[in-house]
Protein backbone atom coordinates (compact mmCIF):
# COMPACT_ATOMS: atom_id res chain seq x y z
CA UNK A 1 0.00 0.00 0.00
CA UNK A 2 1.16 3.47 -1.09
CA UNK A 3 1.69 6.42 1.78
CA UNK A 4 -1.41 7.65 -0.42
CA UNK A 5 -3.42 4.78 0.09
CA UNK A 6 -2.72 4.60 3.56
CA UNK A 7 -3.67 8.20 4.62
CA UNK A 8 -7.21 7.96 2.46
CA UNK A 9 -7.45 4.42 4.65
CA UNK A 10 -6.69 6.75 7.55
CA UNK A 11 -9.31 8.99 6.67
CA UNK A 12 -11.66 6.90 6.06
CA UNK A 13 -11.47 5.15 9.11
CA UNK A 14 -11.72 8.74 10.99
CA UNK A 15 -14.25 9.45 9.55
CA UNK A 16 -16.12 6.38 10.40
CA UNK A 17 -15.36 6.61 13.75
CA UNK A 18 -16.86 10.94 13.54
CA UNK A 19 -19.49 9.47 12.38
CA UNK A 20 -23.11 9.79 14.53
CA UNK A 21 -26.09 8.34 13.12
CA UNK A 22 -28.09 10.04 15.69
CA UNK A 23 -27.61 13.61 15.00
CA UNK A 24 -29.49 15.44 12.81
CA UNK A 25 -28.45 14.94 8.59
CA UNK A 26 -26.94 17.73 6.80
CA UNK A 27 -29.85 18.02 4.39
CA UNK A 28 -33.43 18.12 4.50
CA UNK A 29 -36.08 15.67 2.93
CA UNK A 30 -36.97 18.14 0.52
CA UNK A 31 -33.42 17.70 -0.67
CA UNK A 32 -33.76 13.86 -0.64
CA UNK A 33 -36.85 13.78 -2.83
CA UNK A 34 -35.41 16.43 -5.09
CA UNK A 35 -33.04 13.81 -6.31
CA UNK A 36 -35.68 10.89 -7.02
CA UNK A 37 -36.17 11.16 -10.82
CA UNK A 38 -40.07 12.49 -11.35
CA UNK A 39 -41.12 8.97 -13.33
CA UNK A 40 -40.56 7.80 -10.16
CA UNK A 41 -43.47 9.03 -8.56
CA UNK A 42 -45.74 7.90 -11.98
CA UNK A 43 -48.16 5.15 -11.02
CA UNK A 44 -49.59 2.85 -13.67
CA UNK A 45 -52.53 0.38 -12.46
CA UNK A 46 -52.05 -1.78 -15.52
CA UNK A 47 -48.41 -2.40 -14.37
CA UNK A 48 -49.47 -3.10 -11.24
CA UNK A 49 -52.45 -5.07 -12.15
CA UNK A 50 -50.19 -6.92 -14.09
CA UNK A 51 -48.26 -8.09 -10.62
CA UNK A 52 -51.06 -8.85 -9.18
CA UNK A 53 -52.36 -11.39 -12.39
CA UNK A 54 -48.98 -12.45 -12.06
CA UNK A 55 -48.76 -13.24 -8.36
CA UNK A 56 -52.52 -15.10 -8.38
CA UNK A 57 -51.32 -16.91 -11.51
CA UNK A 58 -48.29 -18.53 -9.45
CA UNK A 59 -50.67 -19.14 -6.51
CA UNK A 60 -52.97 -20.73 -8.09
CA UNK A 61 -50.42 -22.96 -10.18
CA UNK A 62 -49.42 -24.23 -6.88
CA UNK A 63 -51.98 -24.90 -5.35
CA UNK A 64 -53.59 -27.22 -7.98
CA UNK A 65 -50.73 -28.80 -8.49
CA UNK A 66 -50.20 -29.81 -4.76
CA UNK A 67 -53.71 -30.80 -4.62
CA UNK A 68 -52.94 -33.29 -7.53
CA UNK A 69 -52.94 -36.84 -6.27
CA UNK A 70 -49.45 -37.58 -8.00
CA UNK A 71 -47.75 -35.98 -5.86
CA UNK A 72 -48.93 -37.57 -2.34
CA UNK A 73 -46.29 -40.63 -3.38
CA UNK A 74 -43.66 -38.16 -2.18
CA UNK A 75 -44.76 -36.03 0.62
CA UNK A 76 -42.11 -36.02 2.81
CA UNK A 77 -40.14 -34.27 -0.24
CA UNK A 78 -42.68 -31.98 -1.95
CA UNK A 79 -44.63 -30.70 0.43
CA UNK A 80 -42.36 -28.74 2.63
CA UNK A 81 -41.35 -27.04 -0.62
CA UNK A 82 -44.74 -26.13 -1.53
CA UNK A 83 -45.29 -24.66 1.66
CA UNK A 84 -42.16 -22.78 1.44
CA UNK A 85 -42.87 -21.37 -2.64
CA UNK A 86 -46.43 -21.23 -1.77
CA UNK A 87 -45.88 -19.05 1.78
CA UNK A 88 -43.11 -17.17 -0.07
CA UNK A 89 -46.47 -15.89 -2.77
CA UNK A 90 -48.65 -15.30 -0.10
CA UNK A 91 -46.09 -12.45 1.32
CA UNK A 92 -45.57 -11.03 -2.36
CA UNK A 93 -49.39 -10.78 -2.16
CA UNK A 94 -49.35 -9.00 1.09
CA UNK A 95 -46.55 -6.07 -0.91
CA UNK A 96 -49.03 -5.89 -2.93
CA UNK A 97 -52.05 -5.25 -1.26
CA UNK A 98 -49.30 -3.03 1.14
CA UNK A 99 -49.08 -0.98 -1.46
CA UNK A 100 -52.74 -0.58 -1.99
CA UNK A 101 -52.85 0.81 1.72
CA UNK A 102 -50.13 3.11 0.34
CA UNK A 103 -51.69 4.86 -2.45
CA UNK A 104 -48.79 3.58 -4.58
CA UNK A 105 -50.76 0.81 -6.12
CA UNK A 106 -52.76 3.45 -8.28
CA UNK A 107 -54.08 6.94 -8.18
CA UNK A 108 -57.59 5.34 -7.27
CA UNK A 109 -58.89 5.19 -3.98
CA UNK A 110 -61.70 2.68 -4.87
CA UNK A 111 -59.17 0.04 -6.86
CA UNK A 112 -56.51 0.40 -4.30
CA UNK A 113 -59.49 -0.68 -1.97
CA UNK A 114 -60.76 -3.41 -3.78
CA UNK A 115 -57.44 -4.81 -4.91
CA UNK A 116 -56.42 -4.25 -1.03
CA UNK A 117 -59.34 -5.90 0.51
CA UNK A 118 -59.04 -8.75 -2.50
CA UNK A 119 -55.26 -9.62 -1.69
CA UNK A 120 -55.30 -9.59 2.08
CA UNK A 121 -58.46 -11.17 2.93
CA UNK A 122 -56.92 -13.97 1.45
CA UNK A 123 -54.26 -14.39 3.80
CA UNK A 124 -56.19 -13.02 6.76
CA UNK A 125 -55.09 -9.75 7.25
CA UNK A 126 -57.73 -7.09 8.02
CA UNK A 127 -57.09 -4.57 5.02
CA UNK A 128 -58.06 -1.37 6.87
CA UNK A 129 -57.62 -1.66 10.37
CA UNK A 130 -53.88 -2.85 9.40
CA UNK A 131 -53.02 -0.27 6.55
CA UNK A 132 -54.18 2.00 10.11
CA UNK A 133 -51.85 1.06 12.05
CA UNK A 134 -49.35 0.45 9.36
CA UNK A 135 -49.73 4.36 8.09
CA UNK A 136 -49.29 5.33 12.06
CA UNK A 137 -46.17 3.33 11.78
CA UNK A 138 -44.47 5.18 8.80
CA UNK A 139 -45.94 8.79 10.19
CA UNK A 140 -44.00 8.19 13.69
CA UNK A 141 -41.33 5.41 12.35
CA UNK A 142 -38.19 5.68 15.14
CA UNK A 143 -40.21 7.28 18.01
CA UNK A 144 -40.15 5.10 20.97
CA UNK A 145 -43.82 5.75 21.80
CA UNK A 146 -45.59 6.70 19.22
CA UNK A 147 -44.29 4.15 16.41
CA UNK A 148 -46.70 0.90 15.67
CA UNK A 149 -44.32 -2.17 14.69
CA UNK A 150 -41.32 -3.24 16.47
CA UNK A 151 -40.80 -0.42 18.46
CA UNK A 152 -38.21 -1.15 21.35
CA UNK A 153 -39.72 -1.37 24.74
CA UNK A 154 -38.03 0.77 27.59
CA UNK A 155 -35.93 -0.76 30.29
CA UNK A 156 -38.71 -0.18 33.36
CA UNK A 157 -41.21 -2.23 31.15
CA UNK A 158 -38.90 -4.74 30.22
CA UNK A 159 -37.99 -5.34 33.67
CA UNK A 160 -41.70 -6.21 34.39
CA UNK A 161 -42.04 -9.18 31.76
CA UNK A 162 -42.39 -12.59 32.90
CA UNK A 163 -38.40 -14.48 32.57
CA UNK A 164 -40.57 -16.62 30.07
CA UNK A 165 -41.79 -13.86 28.31
CA UNK A 166 -38.60 -12.35 27.35
CA UNK A 167 -37.25 -15.79 26.57
CA UNK A 168 -40.24 -16.43 24.26
CA UNK A 169 -39.77 -12.52 22.87
CA UNK A 170 -36.43 -13.36 21.86
CA UNK A 171 -36.28 -16.62 21.08
CA UNK A 172 -36.78 -18.09 16.97
CA UNK A 173 -39.63 -18.94 16.43
CA UNK A 174 -41.43 -17.11 18.44
CA UNK A 175 -40.70 -13.67 17.04
CA UNK A 176 -41.37 -15.18 13.85
CA UNK A 177 -44.76 -15.92 14.99
CA UNK A 178 -45.59 -12.40 16.59
CA UNK A 179 -47.85 -10.97 13.53
CA UNK A 180 -51.13 -12.75 14.11
CA UNK A 181 -51.01 -12.00 18.25
CA UNK A 182 -50.12 -8.20 16.68
CA UNK A 183 -53.31 -7.88 14.77
CA UNK A 184 -55.01 -9.08 17.93
CA UNK A 185 -53.84 -7.35 20.55
CA UNK A 186 -50.77 -4.86 19.26
CA UNK A 187 -47.25 -4.44 20.88
CA UNK A 188 -46.44 -4.63 24.62
CA UNK A 189 -47.25 -1.13 26.43
CA UNK A 190 -50.39 -0.81 23.79
CA UNK A 191 -53.92 -1.38 23.61
CA UNK A 192 -56.18 -2.19 21.21
CA UNK A 193 -57.29 -4.53 17.86
CA UNK A 194 -56.69 -4.03 14.55
CA UNK A 195 -60.39 -6.34 14.37
CA UNK A 196 -62.62 -3.98 16.39
CA UNK A 197 -63.96 -0.50 14.87
CA UNK A 198 -64.02 1.07 18.56
CA UNK A 199 -60.16 0.36 19.15
CA UNK A 200 -58.32 3.31 19.58
CA UNK A 201 -55.92 2.96 16.74
CA UNK A 202 -58.93 4.31 14.90
CA UNK A 203 -60.61 8.15 14.54
CA UNK A 204 -64.75 7.91 14.45
CA UNK A 205 -64.60 8.03 10.64
CA UNK A 206 -62.24 5.39 10.54
CA UNK A 207 -64.62 2.52 11.75
CA UNK A 208 -66.66 1.91 8.82
CA UNK A 209 -63.81 0.72 6.67
CA UNK A 210 -62.46 -1.39 9.77
CA UNK A 211 -65.92 -2.58 9.81
CA UNK A 212 -66.31 -3.61 6.08
CA UNK A 213 -62.25 -5.21 6.66
CA UNK A 214 -62.98 -7.43 9.69
CA UNK A 215 -65.71 -8.70 7.87
CA UNK A 216 -64.14 -10.13 4.54
CA UNK A 217 -61.40 -11.43 7.32
CA UNK A 218 -64.46 -13.26 8.79
CA UNK A 219 -65.77 -14.48 5.84
CA UNK A 220 -62.18 -15.79 4.51
CA UNK A 221 -61.83 -17.44 7.55
CA UNK A 222 -65.40 -18.87 7.29
CA UNK A 223 -64.47 -20.07 4.02
CA UNK A 224 -61.73 -22.00 5.52
CA UNK A 225 -63.58 -23.91 8.10
CA UNK A 226 -66.40 -24.74 5.44
CA UNK A 227 -63.27 -26.10 3.33
CA UNK A 228 -62.40 -28.26 6.32
CA UNK A 229 -65.45 -29.91 6.53
CA UNK A 230 -65.40 -30.57 3.33
CA UNK A 231 -61.96 -31.94 2.19
CA UNK A 232 -61.13 -31.99 6.07
CA UNK A 233 -58.84 -30.33 8.34
CA UNK A 234 -55.49 -32.02 7.36
CA UNK A 235 -56.17 -31.09 3.55
CA UNK A 236 -56.73 -27.78 4.44
CA UNK A 237 -53.70 -27.28 6.80
CA UNK A 238 -51.30 -28.61 3.78
CA UNK A 239 -52.89 -26.50 1.08
CA UNK A 240 -52.84 -22.87 3.24
CA UNK A 241 -51.92 -23.39 6.86
CA UNK A 242 -48.77 -24.31 6.44
CA UNK A 243 -47.73 -21.99 3.91
CA UNK A 244 -49.94 -19.11 5.62
CA UNK A 245 -47.48 -19.92 8.53
CA UNK A 246 -44.25 -19.53 6.21
CA UNK A 247 -46.15 -16.30 5.13
CA UNK A 248 -46.28 -14.60 8.86
CA UNK A 249 -43.07 -16.12 9.56
CA UNK A 250 -41.68 -14.01 5.98
CA UNK A 251 -43.62 -10.98 7.17
CA UNK A 252 -41.76 -10.90 10.43
CA UNK A 253 -38.76 -11.30 9.79
CA UNK A 254 -38.57 -8.64 6.96
CA UNK A 255 -40.42 -6.32 9.02
CA UNK A 256 -37.87 -6.93 12.02
CA UNK A 257 -34.67 -6.41 10.13
CA UNK A 258 -35.77 -3.22 8.31
CA UNK A 259 -35.17 -1.74 11.99
CA UNK A 260 -33.14 -3.62 13.66
CA UNK A 261 -29.46 -5.60 13.15
CA UNK A 262 -28.19 -3.07 11.30
CA UNK A 263 -24.28 -3.05 11.92
CA UNK A 264 -23.71 0.81 13.40
CA UNK A 265 -26.37 0.90 16.22
CA UNK A 266 -29.74 2.35 14.85
CA UNK A 267 -30.99 5.28 17.28
CA UNK A 268 -34.46 6.02 18.69
CA UNK A 269 -35.85 8.75 19.26
CA UNK A 270 -37.86 10.92 21.94
CA UNK A 271 -39.49 14.36 22.20
CA UNK A 272 -38.12 17.54 20.15
CA UNK A 273 -35.50 14.83 18.71
CA UNK A 274 -37.45 13.01 16.76
CA UNK A 275 -38.51 14.26 12.84
CA UNK A 276 -40.24 12.62 10.26
CA UNK A 277 -36.67 12.49 8.28
CA UNK A 278 -34.52 11.43 10.73
CA UNK A 279 -37.27 8.44 11.73
CA UNK A 280 -37.07 7.51 8.25
CA UNK A 281 -33.11 7.01 8.74
CA UNK A 282 -33.47 4.78 10.74
CA UNK A 283 -34.33 2.09 9.17
CA UNK A 284 -32.57 -0.19 7.21
CA UNK A 285 -32.27 -2.04 3.51
CA UNK A 286 -31.69 -5.51 3.20
CA UNK A 287 -30.62 -7.53 -0.04
CA UNK A 288 -32.72 -10.55 -0.53
CA UNK A 289 -30.95 -12.33 -3.31
CA UNK A 290 -33.25 -13.70 -5.95
CA UNK A 291 -36.32 -13.22 -3.93
CA UNK A 292 -35.81 -9.27 -4.05
CA UNK A 293 -38.21 -9.13 -7.58
CA UNK A 294 -40.14 -12.34 -6.22
CA UNK A 295 -41.71 -9.81 -2.84
CA UNK A 296 -41.46 -6.34 -4.99
CA UNK A 297 -37.96 -5.12 -4.08
CA UNK A 298 -39.63 -5.13 -0.62
CA UNK A 299 -35.83 -4.58 0.99
CA UNK A 300 -35.48 -1.01 -0.87
CA UNK A 301 -37.01 0.27 2.48
CA UNK A 302 -35.05 3.90 3.36
CA UNK A 303 -36.88 5.58 0.60
CA UNK A 304 -39.62 3.66 0.79
CA UNK A 305 -40.30 4.94 4.69
CA UNK A 306 -39.60 8.56 3.61
CA UNK A 307 -41.59 8.31 0.20
CA UNK A 308 -44.23 5.60 0.59
CA UNK A 309 -46.06 6.86 -2.22
CA UNK A 310 -43.40 5.74 -4.79
CA UNK A 311 -43.91 2.01 -6.90
CA UNK A 312 -42.41 -0.76 -5.77
CA UNK A 313 -40.99 -1.07 -9.42
CA UNK A 314 -39.59 2.53 -8.88
CA UNK A 315 -37.79 2.03 -5.71
CA UNK A 316 -34.20 0.91 -6.85
CA UNK A 317 -33.49 3.44 -9.06
CA UNK A 318 -34.98 6.21 -7.07
CA UNK A 319 -32.61 4.65 -4.13
CA UNK A 320 -29.96 5.07 -6.43
CA UNK A 321 -30.42 8.87 -7.32
CA UNK A 322 -30.63 9.59 -3.57
CA UNK A 323 -27.81 7.81 -2.06
CA UNK A 324 -25.68 10.61 -2.60
CA UNK A 325 -27.59 12.68 -1.15
CA UNK A 326 -28.23 10.21 2.05
CA UNK A 327 -24.51 9.47 2.77
CA UNK A 328 -23.34 7.68 5.36
CA UNK A 329 -26.86 7.77 6.59
CA UNK A 330 -27.42 5.30 3.87
CA UNK A 331 -26.73 1.93 4.75
CA UNK A 332 -25.24 -0.16 2.43
CA UNK A 333 -27.13 -3.84 2.41
CA UNK A 334 -24.74 -6.56 2.64
CA UNK A 335 -25.02 -8.55 -0.57
CA UNK A 336 -26.47 -12.10 -0.57
CA UNK A 337 -25.31 -15.18 -2.07
CA UNK A 338 -27.60 -17.43 -3.84
CA UNK A 339 -29.56 -17.81 -0.64
CA UNK A 340 -30.10 -14.76 1.99
CA UNK A 341 -29.26 -16.89 4.58
CA UNK A 342 -26.83 -14.22 6.26
CA UNK A 343 -30.16 -12.63 7.09
CA UNK A 344 -30.97 -15.36 9.91
CA UNK A 345 -27.76 -14.49 11.52
CA UNK A 346 -28.35 -10.80 11.43
CA UNK A 347 -31.60 -11.84 13.44
CA UNK A 348 -30.19 -14.15 15.99
CA UNK A 349 -27.55 -11.67 16.62
CA UNK A 350 -29.95 -8.62 16.54
CA UNK A 351 -32.14 -10.96 18.89
CA UNK A 352 -29.24 -11.81 21.93
CA UNK A 353 -28.38 -7.99 21.94
CA UNK A 354 -31.70 -5.52 21.39
CA UNK A 355 -33.71 -5.68 24.24
CA UNK A 356 -34.72 -2.37 25.44
CA UNK A 357 -33.85 1.15 25.40
CA UNK A 358 -33.29 3.53 28.65
CA UNK A 359 -36.31 5.32 29.83
CA UNK A 360 -34.35 8.73 29.82
CA UNK A 361 -33.29 10.56 27.09
CA UNK A 362 -34.30 11.96 23.59
CA UNK A 363 -31.43 9.82 21.70
CA UNK A 364 -31.13 6.46 22.51
CA UNK A 365 -30.00 2.94 21.49
CA UNK A 366 -31.05 -0.89 22.25
CA UNK A 367 -29.36 -2.11 25.34
CA UNK A 368 -28.48 -6.05 26.32
CA UNK A 369 -29.60 -7.93 28.82
CA UNK A 370 -26.58 -10.15 29.23
CA UNK A 371 -28.51 -12.60 31.62
CA UNK A 372 -30.76 -13.11 28.53
CA UNK A 373 -28.07 -13.30 26.02
CA UNK A 374 -25.89 -15.94 27.91
CA UNK A 375 -29.06 -18.03 27.89
CA UNK A 376 -29.62 -16.98 24.43
CA UNK A 377 -26.36 -18.15 23.19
Amino acid sequence: MTMREEAAAKATEDDDTRFDAGKPPPFRIGDVRAAVPPHCWRKSPWRSLSYVARDVAVVAALAVAAASSSLDAWPVVIWPLYWAAQGTMFWALFVLGHDCGHGSFSDNATLNSVVGHLLHSFILVPYHGWRISHRTHHQNHGHIHRDESWHPITEKLYRKLEPRTKKLRFTVPFPLLAFPVYLLYRSPGKSGSHFLPSSELFSPKERGDVMVSTTCWSIMLASLLAMACTFGPVQVLKLYGMPYIVFVMWLDLVTYLHHHGSKDQLPWYRGEEWSYLRGGLTTVDRDYGWINKIHHDIGTHVIHHLFPQIPHYHLVEATKAARPVLGRYYREPQRSGPLPLHLLGVLLRSLRVDHFVSDHGDVVYYQTDHTLSTFLE
